[in-house]
């Protein structure tokens, strides 16, 4: 989260919500044929190309055909953002469906959709036209077919942005539901238990009998001496992922035990069901976690310090809101885009929510997204995003994904604890802000948390389970000061960083002493 001057930030805000990019980084390649959509292995390669160029790709800069081309190759669902026809109204309201200019502009782009839709498909409806309902942002998600209505968006004056809500390259073959490989190939490892951990050296028996893990150790972190004076009592995190696990009794009826007492936990849902072409299918989703990564990420920020020998949470006295948003890591499906969209509003809606943390992205952006995270941001949430964590087949691109790279968000990646390597599979680069020790360089044992079920501990890693413990961090020293904003938090959390001094390209302020930005005088 960058702190520009409030001429930087109009004129950025401006630049988002009014001006129409130049078709000018992807183009189709001068031998397609320009009534064919690009292949899906063409759309890939322009947009790794881009990423490996810039470390950016934008939707809102990519020619109509690779737009067009996109929403053929995946859903068919077109994300439109629309604006009052005088010409741009600057910051977007706080409720868009009690503005006239507002609802005049959706009426206006909607009608637009539809004529040019009906043009090859006569039979078109306007409930057959609109994907997903949204009635706080003003977007609209509808189902586009042709050429020629992304064209005719883009020409008006009406219209933000127009992408494509559920291509991102490299996404499983299915579109409607990931599956299992696609799952496992996502950030949903199987959280079960770690075996073989041993006290003293792979945590601490803490008197109460629980464990804490090796990186909350005071020679990163200062977290233990900083549980002297904050716990994160009063302070409520939520956490934007794929859910939490009905059957962790320490994230259910557990919750409150030992030296935990007298906080929340709600479990929530906004990823919408599954839908053929706006049309949905199947069981409602719930707030459970089919992952594993939801529940992990909830372990690692807040988890009890109780008596039955878990691991604790670094927050572990904050009350915790979980929102299952999508179902892995790896944002690229419509649905996934509307679920994170609709938490985040849900988060900036919330005056008890202080902080929001989310270890998921994507390798594109999404204007959809961009507009939510700014509306929470508006309202004073501190969003801590994950800069990234390589799969697979993303080894080879090591910069800050989306939406880590937005100025309303704190990008936290995770290092080594020789304290100058970024872990394995880290993300790094010049949008980072802090970083969170969380790997063994010995042995690769990452970070403990809790498990899908049971007491022992599982371990995490990634800048996932960084920025889930930045998330807790922030939690203590907005404890510790409860009155402050959320520049002033931000400000004792750089003040107490590794890189106070001299912010890193890489690892920007570095990491936190939590002792020292609670209060606590450090030796």
């Amino acid at each position: 989260m960058r702190t520009p001057t409030l001429s930087a930030a109009l004129a950025a805000l401006l630049l988002a919500s009014c001006q129409h990019q130049p078709d000018e980084q992807l183009a189709p390649q001068p031998t397609a044929d320009p009534t064919e959509a690009l292949s899906t292995q063409q759309l890939d390669e322009q947009i790794m190309s881009r990423l490996r160029e810039t470390g950016r790709f934008d939707w809102n800069q990519a020619s109509a055909h690779v737009v067009w081309s996109a929403l053929t190759r995946s859903d068919y669902v077109l994300s439109v953002g629309y604006q009052p026809a005088t010409g741009c109204a600057g910051d977007i309201p706080a409720d868009v469906a009690s503005s006239p200019a507002w609802q005049q502009a959706r009426a206006q782009v909607l009608a637009l959709v539809l004529a040019e839709e009906q043009k090859a498909h006569p039979d078109m409806t306007l409930e057959k036209l609109v994907a997903y309902q949204e009635n706080v942002l003003p977007v609209l998600d509808v189902t586009v077919r042709e050429l020629s209505t992304i064209k005719a968006l883009r020409a008006s004056k009406l219209v933000r942005y127009a992408e494509p809500m559920g291509y991102e390259p490299n996404r499983p073959a299915s579109t409607a539901s990931k599956g299992t490989a696609g799952l496992t190939s996502s950030g949903c490892d199987n959280n079960t238990a770690t075996p073989n951990l041993l006290a003293g050296s792979d945590y601490t028996v803490l008197p109460n009998g629980s464990k804490s893990s090796w990186n909350q150790d005071d020679q990163y972190h200062g977290m233990r001496t900083a549980w002297n004076q904050s716990t994160g009592q009063g302070v409520k995190i939520l956490i934007i992922d794929t859910g939490c696990s009905s059957g962790q009794e320490n994230l259910g009826t557990a919750f409150n035990q030992g030296l935990s007492s007298g906080r929340t936990i709600e479990r929530l849902v906004t990823l919408p069901r599954n839908s053929i072409f706006g049309i949905p299918y199947g069981a409602a989703e719930t707030p459970d976690d089919g992952c594993g990564h939801g529940t992990s990420m909830a372990g690692a920020a807040v988890a009890p310090r109780g008596t039955d020998g878990a691991a604790v949470g670094v927050a572990y006295n904050a009350s915790l809101i979980t929102v299952r948003a999508a179902e892995d890591v790896f944002l690229d499906g419509s649905r996934e885009v509307k679920g994170v969209s609709d938490a985040y509003v849900l988060a900036g809606n919330r005056a008890d929510v202080r902080i929001i943390s989310m270890s998921m992205g994507r390798l594109t952006s999404s204007s959809q997204m961009t507009d939510a995270i700014r509306y929470a941001y508006n309202r004073g949430k501190l969003i801590f995003c994950a800069a990234g964590t390589s799969f697979d087949w993303s080894a080879g691109l090591v910069s800050v994904i989306y939406p880590a790279t937005l100025p309303e968000a704190v990008a936290v990646t995770g290092v080594k604890d020789n304290l100058t390597t970024r872990c394995d599979e880290c993300h790094v680069g010049a949008d980072v802000e802090f970083s969170v020790v969380m790997q063994r360089s010995s042995n690769d044992l990452r970070a403990l948390t809790l498990a899908m079920t049971g007491d022992a501990p599982s371990t995490v890693g990634g800048s996932s389970v960084a920025t889930a413990s930045m998330a807790g961090m922030a939690a203590l020293v907005w404890a510790r000061y409860p009155i402050e904003t959320r520049a002033q938090i931000m400000s004792r959390l750089v003040a107490a960083s590794s890189n106070r001094n001299a912010r890193s390209s890489s690892f920007g302020w570095g990491r936190v002493n939590v002792a020292a930005a609670v209060g606590v005088p450090v030796l």
